[in-house]
């Protein structure tokens, strides 16, 4: 009887332990299964689309043919013939224009090329269609992309821009449409087979970089947005600031001066802003607490990824309890190590204008398969708050007068819209009379739709070279 009790108990403890290791396995097939599932709905076009899995696009591509790209406005932008041989050739009608936008499908991918992948290597016909290609070897049509870039917007850009290295971002404040992007110098990609290894080499002019979203630049006076908020947080009584330039500014062995030494004698807070008196913008920045203005950039998403559907590189700019006085004036004007994309300070631009709030950017519409049946459709969303209603009021009055008294008196006059926007001039190395061109914007100003962001590598004064280039866009977008 004893033996048996013993014999029962073993029994009882095996058949735990074997129910512990069967949980065990069960769980980690839940799991296995759980990531299956996580991967292929939300993570497979990631992967598809990934630029360096080119191998998984060309298996797709050996059954399908490449989807057409079009604008907001139905232009092709990008489409597959296939000659009578069967030989597929991708090509782009617009050449040059929409090189960065688009990009290429070719030594990898860019662009909504590479964006769009998946969505443009997937066929939606049909499935009876789909069924009777197959069983007779014919490829499928691949589904089309409808972007939210707008032709004629792209075009002005392109044309404004001329032979200058620079970027150009438009925009839409309300609904976060990226409108126009573009970047020089550019290629052509017809050719991009062609011309790779000339592009791909040209480290003095770098025409694959998408400047818009990749290149870094010094912000210059346009930063000057981002010290005037952290001050209205500081100081809610911004009338009650004044200061006397002299043409320069200097503390603890740091000196500023202003552009070309211009004395601009007794300033405001909206008169230092709207004539970007750099040595009034030193002096404010002297008086901000660092952490505070430190928080202020990570609320407009300095030092961290930013809602781009487009690769890109992070801004940034030094900022927190440890910065030296140095720095901190430096980073005040937008000069130091601070630094932006063109597409993030359009951003910022965007949530100004919209009461504060960020829009997700956004450059896909919908998705149609190929006898224009919707497979889905993209609406819009927020993205997050960057600052208050009330700050972003303040800030769009100070942008105004920019326009009305100050260095974007280029866009004064306008036919059947108000603007507003700042200016920037960037210097960009050791040699001071050298600088980037910026301006940055949106109008209506009493109700805004678009936002517009130029940088012009080596264009000296920003009111001078940069905001023509808006004014033309802006001249485009409300002629229509």
């Amino acid at each position: 009887m004893f033996w048996r009790k013993n014999t029962i108990a073993d029994n009882d403890k095996a058949n735990r332990q074997i129910m512990k290791v069967t949980y065990i396995f069960v769980g980690l097939f839940i799991l296995l299964i759980s990531h299956i599932f996580y991967f292929t709905a939300f993570e497979s076009e990631n992967f598809i689309n990934n630029p360096y899995n080119d191998k998984r696009a060309q298996l797709l591509s050996k059954k399908i043919v490449r989807g057409t790209v079009y604008s907001r406005n139905g232009d092709v932008l990008a489409k597959t013939y296939t000659d009578d041989a069967g030989n597929e050739t991708r090509v782009y009608p617009y050449g040059p224009l929409f090189a960065h936008a688009v990009g290429f499908v070719s030594h990898g991918s860019s662009g909504i090329e590479q964006i769009a992948g998946f969505k443009l290597l997937k066929s939606d016909d049909a499935p009876a269609t789909r069924i009777r290609n197959d069983l007779a070897g014919i490829k499928n049509k691949g589904d089309s992309v409808f972007t939210t870039l707008d032709t004629s917007l792209q075009a002005t850009a392109y044309s404004a821009l001329g032979d200058r290295k620079g970027a150009v971002v438009v925009f839409n404040v309300k609904t976060g449409e990226i409108l126009a992007l573009i970047s020089k110098p550019d290629f052509d990609p017809n050719r991009i087979d062609d011309i790779w290894d000339a592009v791909n080499e040209d480290t003095l002019n770098s025409p694959l970089l998408n400047r818009a979203t990749q290149g870094l630049y010094p912000p210059g006076s346009t930063f000057k947005i981002v010290t005037a908020l952290e001050f209205i947080k500081e100081n809610p009584a911004t009338d009650k600031y004044g200061f006397d330039c002299t043409g320069s500014f200097e503390e603890n062995g740091v000196k500023i001066n202003c552009y070309h030494g211009q004395q601009h004698g007794h300033m405001d807070f909206s008169s230092s802003f709207a004539r970007s008196c750099n040595s009034s913008f030193a002096n404010i920045s002297s008086t901000l607490n660092k952490e505070s203005f430190g928080k202020t950039c990570d609320d407009l998403l300095f030092n961290k990824g930013i809602p781009c559907p487009y690769g890109y590189k992070n801004s940034y700019v030094d900022m927190s309890k440890d910065t030296s006085f140095g720095e901190l004036i430096q980073a005040g004007i937008g000069q130091g190590r601070t630094q932006i994309t063109p597409m993030h300070m359009a951003m910022i631009t965007g949530a100004i204008a919209n009461n504060g709030m960020l829009m997700k950017p956004m450059v896909i519409s919908s998705v149609k398969n190929i006898v224009g049946g919707t497979v889905r459709t993209y609406g819009y969303k927020e993205y997050a708050r960057l600052m208050s209603p009330e700050e972003s009021l303040a800030l769009k009055d100070l942008m105004r007068q920019v326009v009305i008294s100050g260095t974007g008196s280029r866009l004064q006059e306008t036919n059947g819209y108000e603007a507003a926007g700042k200016t920037g001039s960037a210097e960009y190395s050791a040699d001071k009379t050298k600088s980037h061109a910026w301006f940055t914007g949106f109008a209506p100003f009493d109700d805004p739709e678009i936002a517009v962001t130029v940088i012009v590598e080596g264009g000296g004064s920003g009111g001078e070279t940069a905001v023509p280039i808006a004014r033309m866009v802006f001249d485009d977008y409300f002629s229509n």
